[in-house]
């Protein structure tokens, strides 16, 4: 079952008050101590279902992500409770990571495509399954900045 049953949305298609956010985010997510600070004052748990709807993630992705059930996210989501900050920075870098891949893709869906599929650069794993871990989140998206500067091997 999806956790959200949406078309790939780039970012200036997401929705106006998210893309803000987002953009906002996605600059601390570049930015290695505003990415901590931003991170220690917790980030909305209820922004782990806004990022499993832009990647179309699974239920059981977005627990892998999260470490965390779907239903205790979304629990602490109608709590209106922050994310603890190890999992408040990698959403952080998730949404920097979106941003990155929708630039370097041209789209979101294009973006999307190559996440699911094995990546040379990442020695033929799937970028999806990496981001289970913070340092697995900085490698595709050092594979990411190799692709946008050509250098493909």
């Amino acid at each position: 079952m999806a956790v959200a049953a949406v078309k790939a949305k780039s970012p200036s298609a997401l929705p106006t008050a998210m893309r803000k956010k987002w953009e906002a985010w996605s600059q601390a997510g570049q930015d290695s101590f505003a990415l901590v600070m931003a991170a220690r004052k917790g980030i909305p748990a209820a922004t782990a279902f806004e990022v499993a709807e832009a990647f179309q993630l699974q239920a059981s992705e977005l627990e892998a992500i999260y470490e965390l059930s779907t239903k205790t996210l979304r629990t602490y989501s109608q709590e209106k409770k922050n994310l603890n900050a190890s999992s408040s920075e990698k959403t952080l870098k998730i949404i920097s990571l979106y941003t990155l891949g929708t630039e370097v893709f041209g789209d979101a869906a294009a973006f999307l495509r190559w996440l699911g599929k094995p990546a040379y650069g990442l020695d033929n794993e799937v970028p999806l399954r990496l981001l289970e871990t913070s340092g697995g989140i900085d490698l595709v998206e050092e594979e990411l900045t190799r692709i946008a500067y050509g250098d493909l091997a």
